[in-house]
């Protein structure tokens, strides 16, 4: 697939860094980022760069099969979609009060999980460098989509069964702690005389207060992250029940996976810190989503344990222009014409989101043949956006 110059000159500036373990991974949805380019996978010996991870660490998707199918469905799903969007808040909203999930066995559990990160909230080392944290938003976030490409979808298998899928991450905690990571990264490349081709490549050592600190917060942060988009399912799975007036269950467990976050992995016989900036692990047998735009199909993958991608696949079609190219090319009519047949919003808002702004999502699957195998396919009838 074709890979824009701008892409191109950020991975060969990644390529270039001498904390590299092996040679950078590049996915088919691979597009311009900050400092180092969207869909990349980075293999590195004892450092981090804050800048590959992002500022929304942990951000991904889950998604879920229930006993529903497309008959089950009313013929307007409006209502399903302005309930959903009355009990989960979207772009810049948050709930009034924390949420305290009640019911399920899977719902104390949720609450059980809050409460362990509140306990270690207050022994983060990185609090100390990042000034001041709105704790009392941060708990209101929790369970709450936010804005962008962060999405709400009610889709259709190819048997009919109704499927639930979002996407949405850690919210303002994880972006200040990647914007407070990527200042330290800078504050200590400057000290120490680091030559970067790109300041936003600056790293963190091993062994060093300020890489310590950040790690920890970023595990954090990355637990933030899949416990929001948990609680965001409890609370769409009630809504599509009210609105239908009807139990719904779950068939099966929810894939819940990252698609921006580090961790350390084994590959080629050594223990690595793995940076996947857009890209999704997919060791063999491990379950994936690879999402299209709000008006393409969409994927439930299992892993083929690629090792040469560092057993990862893509997270989505990938932007083939910025927002702002996409808000001069296009207008309200074309997200109109280019979502037919979906419940969502068509209004200018959402231009920068439409789906001619994305790669094309069966080329990007067919790209990657060798890195996953299709398990379900899915196309969205209902989304919400914020």
């Amino acid at each position: 697939m074709a890979v824009e110059p701008d892409a191109l000159k950020q991975i060969g500036n990644v390529s270039r860094l001498p904390i590299l373990a092996g040679p950078v991974a590049v996915m088919p949805d691979v597009h311009v980022g900050k400092g180092a380019t969207v869909g990349t996978v980075i293999p590195t010996r004892a450092a981090i760069i804050p800048a590959a991870v992002g500022v929304d660490i942990g951000c991904g998707m889950i998604a879920v099969k229930t006993n529903l199918t497309a008959s089950d469905l009313p013929e307007n799903l409006g209502r399903i979609r302005s309930q959903i969007e009355r009990d989960v808040p979207v772009g810049f909203e948050f709930h009034d009060d924390p949420l305290d999930p009640k019911g399920s066995l899977q719902a104390k559990g949720l609450v059980r999980r809050m409460k362990e990160l509140e306990s270690r909230l207050a022994k983060l080392r990185i609090l100390g460098r990042i000034g001041r944290l709105d704790t009392a938003r941060m708990w209101r976030q929790l369970g709450s989509l936010g804005g962008g490409n962060h999405f709400i979808e009610i889709c259709l298998d190819t048997a009919g069964g109704v499927w639930i899928m979002l996407h949405s991450g850690s919210r303002n905690v994880g972006k200040t702690i990647g914007e407070g990571a990527m200042n330290m990264a800078k504050e200590v490349a400057k000290r120490v005389d680091r030559q970067l081709p790109d300041r936003d490549l600056a790293w963190l050592d091993e062994g060093t207060p300020e890489f310590d600190a950040y790690v920890e917060a970023l595990a954090w942060a990355q637990e933030y992250a899949a416990l929001n988009r948990d609680l965001m399912l409890h609370l769409v799975h009630g809504a599509v029940e009210k609105a239908l007036g009807r139990d719904v269950r779950f068939v099966g467990e929810a894939t819940n996976c990252h698609h921006n976050y580090a961790r350390v992995e084994e590959h080629f016989g050594e223990n690595v810190w793995i940076t996947r900036k857009g890209a999704v692990s997919a060791r063999r047998g491990e379950m994936g989503i690879i999402p299209g735009s709000m008006g393409a199909r969409s994927f439930i993958v299992r892993g083929k344990g690629n090792a040469a991608s560092y057993c990862s696949c893509s997270h989505g079609a990938g932007r083939r222009m910025s927002r702002s190219a996409a808000k001069r090319a296009f207008s309200r009519d074309d997200v109109v014409r280019q979502t037919a047949g979906v419940e969502c919003r068509k209004d200018e808002g959402v231009v920068d989101e439409i789906p001619a702004a994305y790669k094309d999502i069966e080329a990007v699957m067919a790209a990657q043949s060798d890195l996953v195998e299709v398990v379900a396919t899915l196309k969205q009838v209902l989304c919400v956006k914020g």
